[in-house]
């Protein structure tokens, strides 16, 4: 049984990154929504409460019944998880008075204490709360303080429950990484063994047991969430794994024929199915994103079925489905507001009749390549930039046609080979060239122009949950820039974007 920590969800911004940081120890770990509790079995080795937006003064502050694990597993509150526990159990939360945000120093440690093994008095931490608590139950024992915070971290005396007033997961605590190792590995006695490795062992003996000699159809997409996807169901099913490829018409330039040509190489049983015209009459007349976005998503489905019904026996639908597409569509209070449609969240119409099957839907993008590393997939297919489910439909603004399709391709090729080239393509997490809703003035020898606008994204990020963008040297900017105004007849202006996630989305639409 994979033993597992159990992240409860108080809506926090910080709430992945405790999950990443516990990956990174090798531990397998879950978020769940305070609301939505887990089933608290065996392999749950320890607890952890997230930070919230919220505050427990509040009226409607958001509550989980603790008592089911306390005292019975090792719990760790975080900041509001901390003042939650604290609250419930006598203490006072109140309105801090003094600045709780940014850098501060652990004044005072109880090193006897092993949530604070190893870590050095003066150790910097990082705070980041409206709230303090203000006084606690006589049964809680102060464990560190800084020189404004006397209660930044306690323990439940005769209890493994620990709170702090500072987030551990953030690089700016210093030793947070190793404060989260005492509570995983001494505290919670996990075992550090949840790797790549064991990940594929483990989850090709799941999928032999689950899927037996059943069909499984999966649409490939030419990127590695589903190319890593299809090659763990090959090693489990072989044969029995029947791939589909279709062309939307909204790939990048040349990409259909040489994704084909790539999954070949590696065995797979790969289908191309060329429906370009089916997507672009489907989007004919159509700006809305999220329009464009479920067009897309019905005609990919009904090119899918009646690909799938030419494979006789087809019981199950492979997915690609990933961690973060999982934690975008819910939300700490139920089923969150839309952010944008998942093409792979959600099922399927009743009428495909199929069950699905996600064998990735547990990792973040950067295991997701550990694991296809792990298969000795193709480091070409591997580092692939992540590349939208509706492709190039939302990167072109407002309507789509054929003509937009080709300018927005030959563009796109030619920034993405500029990377690769100036050897900085691996240093970036996604990039694209979107094609502007708008037209402007040029010059082109001696005649005045109006015509399309490029905007070039590029952005670095661990798992897409937070992106920051690149600063590509501006003479490699200039090079993109010159060369797609000349040579992509009706663009005459190239832009860049700036903006990070949040505020901003990775893609523009």
């Amino acid at each position: 049984m994979q033993e597992k920590i159990i992240i409860l969800d108080f809506g926090s911004q910080f709430t992945q990154l405790i999950a990443r940081r516990v990956r990174e120890l090798n531990i397998y770990c879950e978020i769940h929504p305070f609301n939505h509790l887990p089933e608290f079995d065996a392999s749950v080795k320890g607890i952890i409460l997230s930070g919230s937006p919220y505050s427990v003064r509040q009226t409607d502050a958001l509550h989980v019944d603790y008592k089911l694990f306390h005292g019975q597993l090792p719990v760790l509150g975080v900041c509001y998880g901390a003042q939650f526990l604290a609250h419930h159990h006598g203490g006072e939360v109140l309105a801090s008075s003094t600045r709780e945000y940014g850098r501060a120093h652990l004044q005072y440690i109880n090193s006897e204490n092993p949530l604070f093994k190893l870590i050095p008095l003066n150790s910097q931490v990082w705070m980041s709360h409206g709230d303090t608590i203000a006084s606690i139950a006589a049964d809680f024992e102060i464990i560190a303080s800084t020189d404004s915070v006397k209660v930044a971290a306690y323990q439940i005396k005769g209890t493994q429950t620990y709170g702090i007033q500072f987030h551990p997961e953030v690089t700016h605590s210093i030793d947070g990484k190793q404060l989260l190792q005492n509570f995983l590995v001494d505290i919670c006695g996990c075992e550090q063994s949840w790797t790549a490795d064991s990940f594929v062992e483990t989850t090709i003996a799941e999928l032999k047991e689950k899927l037996g000699d059943d069909q499984v159809v999966l649409g490939l997409s030419g990127g590695v969430d589903s190319s890593v996807a299809a090659v763990l169901l090959h090693h489990a099913i072989g044969k029995n794994l029947h791939c589909i490829f279709v062309d939307n018409g909204l790939l990048r330039k040349d990409e259909f024929q040489s994704v084909l040509d790539s999954y070949q190489h590696m065995g797979l049983n790969v289908k191309g199915v060329d429906a370009k015209q089916r997507f672009y009459d489907a989007l004919q007349g159509l700006s809305d994103p999220e329009k464009k976005r479920k067009a897309i998503g019905r005609v990919f489905i009904e090119v899918f079925d009646d690909e799938a019904h030419r494979i006789e026996n087809v019981k199950w639908l492979g997915q690609g489905t990933i961690y973060p597409d999982v934690i975008e569509s819910i939300s700490v209070k139920g089923p969150s507001a839309t952010i944008k449609s998942h093409h792979n969240v959600g099922g399927l119409p009743d009428f495909m009749k199929l069950k699905v099957v996600e064998p990735l839907n547990t990792l973040f993008k950067d295991e997701v390549r550990r694991v296809g590393k792990s298969l000795e997939i193709d480091p070409n297919i591997l580092g692939r930039h992540p590349f939208p489910g509706p492709g190039l439909a939302i990167r072109i603004l407002g309507e789509i046609t054929p003509e937009k399709v080709a300018i927005l391709q030959e563009a796109d090729a030619i920034y993405i080979n500029n990377l690769k080239s100036a050897g900085v393509y691996d240093q970036v997490w996604q990039a694209g060239a979107i094609f502007l809703p708008v037209q402007s003035v040029g010059v082109m020898g001696d005649e005045r122009t109006y015509e399309n606008v490029i905007c070039l994204r590029a952005v670095e990020s661990l798992d897409g949950m937070t992106a920051d963008f690149c600063h590509l040297s501006f003479s490699l900017l200039g090079k993109i820039s010159n060369e797609i105004i000349n040579n992509v007849k009706g663009i005459n202006r190239v832009v860049y974007d700036i903006s990070s996630k949040p505020p901003a989305t990775i893609e523009w639409e």
